[in-house]
């Protein structure tokens, strides 16, 4: 409910701060005297667009705050709140809303910043505003829809079958994304395989090239490698170095500086045998080319030229694309598996949309009848004996809310019922409205409804009987009802006056209660006009002595 509303510089409204009760809440003025600013105000709050010609004229910014009770029952806002971490355990919400000069403006629930998609979606759940012109929502399928489904109760059916529906879009979302992979992919296929296929059949080593090009340099140049190698065979003779070590043995007898002599060409000797032994070895392996230089240039020919086609620099890279060629290839199949289970999934979620679906259209079924009974009563107690009411159930497209689509026939004279929008005048309109509104107000959780002139249109006992609506669902529910007629002024449990005054060449509106003999003087003027006869002051006091005031 809506326990209080502040608002600071808004259009005529310098300042106001005002508490409500719960119950009916009536709301009137003169014309002019601005209780539609006063509506505009809370629309702004609840989330309408934001403009800086609501901003009065002394001032360079306007706020509207209000501070709303919620009770445990409403686990939907509650658990709204807690998801975007706005509930503060109290029990209330503050919403506020700032507008600036510039046109821009901030939201905050709970002293907390929000979107005006988040307030919008919290307000929806605290205030219903239903004005003269709402009845154009009667056009509305979905909110028909949704009317049959409250009274029905199907809110658990509808939270699974959205979720379902969601689920079924994802799924099949995924298989259409997975298939339409999978024929760019075969379409590519070919195309890959001759690329993968080349290239596996190269059997590519990594430090292959590397070995071939030193294998090719000692092939190139194995003829004179193998001439010299052989020169310096011939060249080397250890027998003379043999023979010398003898002579400077039999001399160093003598000369015993010459013993150490002899040791080192003994060592040179020795040396040069390894050497001659090594170069043999290596002389001995050196094999003339043949065929095998040309077997190597051949292979060293195929690497460069697949490393050209790919544009790559070295071996590891030809390798690394094969491998990645081959796991494109492997994603195929594995995208084939994935295409499989997507579709067993999105059958078993179709399943069950189906399921959901056709429970929600039995249900439908079941209670449309018991509906447009109780609709149809409400209207006949509003003086529309002859009325006729039902409601159609036909097939529609699959959506969050099952398959089903919903129609109100209504006709006032007792003929065959046509869609409401095609039938209807503005009374008419009204009193369908505040039946289903009346209906509304016995589900749990309601939000407040604020009534703006819905009895426009309508008079007498007419009006009388559209206030003993209202006045019973404020026994259910807070609800306000801003009216010019004093049949319906004379129901509320409470009652606050919109007046316009003028500071020096400045409106200003106020809003203020009415109790007492204030009450009545209002009530009489709406009987009487600006003349208040003393008729009318007992007039009003009998309206007001029905209702026990």
């Amino acid at each position: 409910m809506l326990k209080s509303l502040q608002i600071k510089n808004y259009v005529l409204i310098d300042s106001l701060d005002v508490e409500f009760p719960e119950g009916l809440v009536i709301i009137t003025g003169q014309t002019g005297a601005g209780k539609s600013i006063l509506l505009g105000a809370l629309s702004l709050l609840l989330g309408s667009k934001a403009d800086s010609s609501v901003i009065g004229t002394k001032a360079d910014s306007c706020v509207v705050e209000a501070v709303f009770g919620i009770p445990e029952s409403d686990l939907i806002t509650r658990k709204l709140l807690e998801d975007n971490d706005l509930d503060d355990g109290s029990g209330e919400i503050v919403v506020r809303r700032v507008v600036w000069a510039s046109g821009r403006s901030r939201s905050f629930v709970n002293d907390s910043p929000v979107s005006v998609q988040i307030l919008q979606e919290i307000s929806s759940r605290l205030v219903d505003i239903h004005s003269q012109h709402q009845t154009l929502m009667l056009s509305d399928k979905s909110f028909q829809l949704s009317m049959l489904d409250h009274f029905a109760g199907n809110d658990a059916l509808l939270s699974k079958c959205d979720s379902s529906f969601k689920l079924l879009r994802t799924l099949e979302k995924e298989l259409s994304d997975a298939e339409a992979s999978l024929l760019r992919k075969s379409e590519e296929r070919e195309y890959v395989m001759s690329r993968w296929k080349r290239l596996d059949e190269a059997g590519l080593k990594e430090g292959e090239l590397e070995d071939l090009e030193e294998e090719q340099r000692l092939l190139a140049n194995a003829e004179a490698i193998k001439e010299s190698l052989t020169g310096v065979e011939n060249l080397i003779d250890t027998s003379s170095l043999k023979e010398a070590r003898k002579q400077l043995e039999k001399a160093g007898k003598y000369v015993p500086d010459l013993i150490p002599l002899e040791q080192r060409l003994e060592s040179a000797r020795l040396e040069l045998n390894d050497i001659l032994e090594e170069v043999s070895i290596v002389n001995s392996r050196t094999e003339l080319p043949g065929s095998r230089l040309e077997e190597v240039e051949a292979r060293m020919s195929q690497l460069y030229d697949l490393m050209g086609r790919y544009s790559v620099s070295s071996i590891g890279d030809l390798i690394a694309l094969r491998d990645g060629l081959s796991v494109s290839l492997a994603d195929t199949d594995e995208l084939k598996e994935k295409i499989g289970l997507l579709k067993r999934q999105v059958k078993e979620a179709g399943d069950e949309y189906d399921a959901l679906a056709a429970s929600l259209h039995k249900s439908r079924l079941s209670a449309k009848d018991a509906f447009a009974g109780s609709i149809l009563s409400s209207l006949r107690s509003l003086e529309l004996e002859r009325a006729v009411f039902d409601v159609d159930i036909s097939e529609s497209q699959p959506g969050p809310a099952g398959t089903d689509r919903v129609r109100f026939l209504f006709s006032a004279s007792g003929t065959s019922p046509v869609e409401v929008a095609k039938c209807a005048s503005g009374g008419e309109l009204s009193r369908l409205m505040l039946s289903l509104k009346a209906m509304m107000a016995r589900f749990e959780s309601m939000p407040t409804l604020i009534f703006d002139e819905i009895d426009s249109g309508v008079s007498g006992s007419v009006a009388d009987k559209m206030g003993q609506m209202i006045c019973s669902m404020g026994r259910d529910m807070q609800v306000f009802a801003i009216t010019h007629l004093p049949q319906v002024a004379a129901k509320g449990n409470a009652h606050y006056l919109v007046e316009k005054s003028f500071e020096g060449t400045e409106a200003v509106s106020t809003i203020r209660p009415l109790q007492g003999d204030d009450r009545v003087m209002e009530i009489a003027r709406m009987l009487s006009g600006s003349h208040v006869s003393a008729a009318a002051v007992e007039n009003a006091k009998a309206l007001l002595s029905d209702q026990g005031d």
